[in-house]
């Protein structure tokens, strides 16, 4: 039997109900949302990429956008979808590893919360709470993925905006997007406390050189990227 969690509250994102195993929003969520906010998304064709509780969507069909959201998580999908509803917002969503079930498709912009958090081991889970959060060894396994793809999936003028941790390497991702073509940059950053999954494993953090040896708090940026 599924227990789903009760409706609640998360400021700037309306009511939230949650599954077991899925990633509830947080500071990386709010943060998205302030910047899907200030776009002008009304009209347009946006895909919430690695959706989870599809709260990101539900936000952008609020604004007038046309959405679809994919996840690979069945109850990411089931979750997404029960959100939508609740929001009483349309929101197309498909399941599927990144764009596989989504082909040819294309969209005048992307937003996407992945999985970002460094983990010792390079095999990625195929289950279970992690799933939303382990990303390898650099926190990279998603990211990587995500920069090669949605500059193919935007359309020219395209924006894509991509939330993640300090720690798994926003250089790189812009060096990747603009590698790709696209005008890349920091557009937001936030300090927040250390979560319980990298207070888990802040040991080994700090072993890697990912966190300093005072440092309690993580940085969160959004990189905005626009397809040139």
């Amino acid at each position: 039997m599924t227990t789903v969690h009760a409706p609640h509250t998360r400021p700037g994102l309306g009511r939230v109900l949650v599954l077991p195993g899925v990633y509830a929003p947080q500071a990386d969520s709010r943060l998205l949302a302030g910047a899907i906010r200030r776009e002008n998304v009304s009209g347009l064709d946006v895909l919430d990429l690695c959706s989870g509780s599809g709260v990101l969507a539900a936000h952008a069909a609020r604004l007038g956008a046309r959405v679809s959201a994919v996840d690979i998580s069945r109850r990411a999908v089931w979750t997404t979808r029960l959100n939508a509803l609740l929001a009483r917002q349309r929101v197309a969503v498909h399941r599927g590893d990144l764009l596989s079930s989504l082909p040819g498709r294309s969209f005048d912009f992307i937003v996407s919360n992945p999985p970002y958090v460094p983990v010792a081991r390079s095999a990625l889970p195929r289950g279970g709470p992690a799933r939303a959060w382990d990303a390898g060894p650099d926190g990279r396994a998603l990211l990587d993925r995500i920069c090669a793809v949605a500059p193919v999936a935007l359309r020219p003028g395209g924006v894509l905006l991509l939330v993640h941790s300090t720690v798994s390497g926003p250089e790189t991702t812009v060096r990747r997007l603009t590698e790709a073509g696209m005008r890349a940059g920091v557009s937001d950053r936030v300090q927040v406390p250390l979560g319980p999954v990298m207070r888990r494993r802040l040991r080994w953090l700090r072993e890697r050189g990912l966190l300093g040896p005072d440092v309690d708090e993580e940085e969160l940026v959004i990189i905005r990227a626009v397809k040139r």
